[in-house]
């Protein structure tokens, strides 16, 4: 038996029953992942309570990714996305950044080319976050496939922090180990992008020839049905609206599904079958008719709102109203009456800014439709409207429509730069990550850009208990010695030769990343990789940057990486589609780093 065999199998042996055990529930985690629909924070909680149970780890070893900076500062930018998605500068990311796609394999260059450039620079989890709403709303907007959108999101964040020092967390704890170990100053900030770029490059390539086949197509539950109801609603660009002098098409008035521009009001004219190259003018009258979600995306619009004048009329911001669905019964006193004979707003505390009848488009302003049983109304309202009239005659039905409710615009810029501000603290070292979105948090909620409910209400509470718990898994692997032993039977198998040392130091890394974490994976084979380039005489640094691209190849599993995780979710993913691209894309990434990392840094 040869040397290292022996030691393989004398290590095996000295696992003990922890680390089997280990390796047992992570196989057995997989396997859920893969064949069952089981959310995955239930199966890595059902993991971990075994670990614990068995005094595998102790209670604050088990717990102590719920402590983890990378996941407070997950949860935390929830937070700070809110100000983005309240006041609206969402839509200038979509219309700055991500512009109008020619197709899907367009839309998706579109949007991983920016991605992976800001990755390079920024901390990837923020980016991600950032970007989630506002591919959200470019999704709808021109009808593209989300799940088709949110894996290369990822994915080109992940790629395009191996670009600099600073992308990842990963290289600078893997520059910090170099730096400790030999002595010598450590890689300066673009000294990665030798190999960054083309990984970049190989990345988006990948994405842009093999994702119309490998990525899924999933169809969000309720996008199967149809709304059948045609609402009309009523609204006016504003003055100094950013829409006017722009065409409806530019203005994105025509990308909207399910609605239609019915007729434009200008200077006592109406304009019927509207042009899609007319140019909008301030005081416009546009007349809208189609389904409620296209409505609702009217209302939250920078430079339009309702065509009534009522809004305004209501007490308070409008950012803490809300929008109410109410179907009018025949006891309602308004019956037979206009709405502006009714005196609605004055009677209820709401305003009507759209309405539908039988399904179909009513041919009148909204002041002058005279009300009818049945009629179904989007009232601007209160949230106490719902309390009060749930069970009142006048109404057969009141629900809200989720947490919609008009968007405070006036303080987008505010929001933008409170980003700025978080990213430039980080950028420059005056913070830590987590610092910095605290404070973004709190002066989102500070200027009103965000409220307190909202702000509340946003962290998603499953991607969170996914990460934390996943620490305590790599923690047990690298306490059992489960994690050391995967990556020497894989280093093992090189018998001397550099090339493949190379290689298997990658697929190492690269299974422990998938795993565990990428900083845990990191950590585990960066020892073996000093020892590797050792005992065969090599200069260590091809190696070193073979361990840090390897551990940030996290494209396998969605439990690889945080921005994998908070995608995960929202584009309605399963486990297997992230392997079923993820593992050729890995492949890939790992042919590039093998072929050239050499060249750059030669043995």
């Amino acid at each position: 038996m040869e040397p290292h065999s022996a030691q393989l199998v004398a290590a095996a042996a000295g696992l003990g029953w922890e680390g089997w055990l280990t390796l047992a529930l992570v196989v057995f985690s997989f396997v859920l992942f893969v064949r069952t629909r089981i959310a995955p924070d239930i199966v890595t909680s059902g993991a971990l309570t075994l670990l614990l149970v068995t005094g595998i780890l102790t209670p604050s070893e088990a717990l102590a990714g719920f402590s983890n900076q990378g996941m407070l500062t997950v949860a935390v930018l929830y937070v700070v996305v809110t100000g983005l998605t309240e006041t609206g500068a969402v839509g200038w990311i979509g219309q700055s950044l991500l512009g109008r796609p020619r197709g899907e394999t367009h839309a998706r260059w579109r949007l991983m080319a920016p991605v992976a450039a800001l990755s390079a620079f920024l901390n990837n989890t923020p980016v991600v976050a950032i970007f989630i709403p506002a591919v959200l709303d470019w999704a709808k907007r021109y009808r593209l496939s989300l799940s088709r959108l949110l894996i290369p999101l990822s994915y080109a964040s992940i790629a395009g922090g191996t670009c600099t020092l600073i992308g990842t967390s990963t290289n600078l704890v893997v520059d910090g180990l170099y730096s400790a170990r030999t002595g010598e100053a450590g890689f300066a900030l673009f000294d990665l992008a030798w190999i960054g770029v083309p990984i970049v490059a190989a990345v988006i390539g990948f994405m842009l020839l093999f994702g119309h086949r490998l990525l899924p197509d999933r169809t969000p539950p309720g996008g199967v049905f149809e709304d059948v109801r045609r609402y009309t609603s009523e609204m006016v660009v504003a003055e100094n609206s950013p829409l006017a002098g722009k065409s409806i098409e530019a203005a994105g008035l025509r990308q909207l599904p399910g609605l239609y521009l019915v007729e434009i009001e200008r200077r006592g004219q109406i304009m019927p079958a509207v042009s899609p190259q007319e140019i909008l003018q301030e005081h416009d009258r546009l007349v809208f008719a189609g389904i409620i979600d296209s409505v609702m995306d009217l209302q939250q619009m920078r430079g339009l709102l309702p065509a009534t004048n009522q809004v305004f009329k209501l007490g308070g911001p409008r950012q803490d109203r809300c929008f109410v669905e109410a179907v009018l019964s025949n006891k309602c006193p308004l019956i037979g009456q206009s709405v502006r004979e009714g005196r609605f707003r004055s009677r209820y505390n709401a305003v009507i800014i759209a309405l539908s009848r039988n399904g179909e488009r009513v041919e009148r302003k909204i002041g002058d439709i005279v009300l009818a049983p049945g009629d179904t109304l989007l009232l601007e309202t209160r949230p106490d409207f719902v309390l009060q009239q749930r069970n009142a005659r006048d109404f057969l039905v009141v629900s809200q429509m989720g947490d919609n409710h008009p968007l405070n615009h006036e303080r987008a810029p505010m929001a933008i730069a409170i980003v700025v501000a978080m990213v430039a603290s980080v950028a420059a070292g005056l913070f830590s990550m987590l610092e910095a979105a605290l404070l973004a948090a709190g002066a989102m909620i500070m200027t009103r850009c965000t409220v307190g409910r909202v702000a509340r209400r946003a962290p998603d509470w499953q991607v969170l208990a996914v990460i934390a718990t996943s620490f305590g898994i790599g923690a047990a692997l690298e306490k059992t010695g489960a994690a050391a032993l995967l990556a020497d039977a894989l280093i093992g198998m090189a018998q001397g030769m550099p090339w493949v040392s190379l290689g298997l130091i990658f697929i190492a890394t690269a299974i422990l990343t998938a795993l565990a974490t990428n900083n845990v994976a990191a950590v585990l084979v960066f020892p073996i990789a000093m020892d590797t380039a050792s005992i065969i005489g090599a200069d260590p640094l091809p190696f070193v940057v073979t361990v840090m691209v390897g551990a940030s190849a996290s494209f396998a599993t969605p439990i690889g990486y945080q921005t994998n995780l908070m995608v995960f979710s929202v584009g309605g993913y399963r486990f297997g589609d992230f392997l079923r691209i993820g593992i050729p894309l890995t492949l890939v990434v790992g042919a590039v780093t093998v072929a050239l990392v050499p060249l750059i840094w030669p043995f």
